[in-house]
């Protein structure tokens, strides 16, 4: 059942609408409102939890929406500075990790065809069991040639 109609202040455009079930209010906030917010946030510092928190406002996204939507675009963002030095640094480990990255796919190809090989040549040789046929090759020494 509707209990009623109010303005609950005067950040609030639209009419609240709350009735017995519980079912939270929409909650529509001005546009200046807003600005004056994401204003606080970014230029006194204050958290989204005390803003929150100050105004009352509902909803752990609706401040952060805010703020995508009408910050300058400082918030949250990381600035990083490098070095020349630190750029040729990451290119040199970006360069080693591609190099390693295809050493192992080349040993991971070496394995898979050693491996089909050794089934291969045990099904020729009518050999059953390919891996103890692999343990025992292991075990013995290898003469040179």
């Amino acid at each position: 059942m509707l209990t009623g109609y109010q303005v609950s202040s005067w950040n609030k455009l639209t009419l609240v609408m709350g009735n017995e079930d519980g079912i939270r209010p929409v909650i529509r906030y001005s546009e200046a409102f807003k600005r004056e917010v994401v204003r606080q946030l970014e230029m006194e510092g204050l958290s989204f939890a005390a803003v929150r928190q100050k105004y009352g406002i509902t909803g752990n996204a609706t401040v952060q929406g805010w703020v995508r939507k009408y910050g300058s675009g400082l918030r949250g963002r990381m600035i990083r500075v490098e070095t020349p030095e630190e750029i040729r640094q990451l290119k040199r480990l970006k360069e080693r990790v591609r190099q390693l990255e295809s050493a192992l796919a080349d040993a991971n190809i070496e394995l898979s065809l050693e491996r089909t090989y050794t089934r291969m040549a045990c099904e020729q040789a009518g050999i059953q069991d390919v891996e103890g046929f692999k343990k025992n090759a292991a075990g013995k020494q290898r003469t040179k040639p």
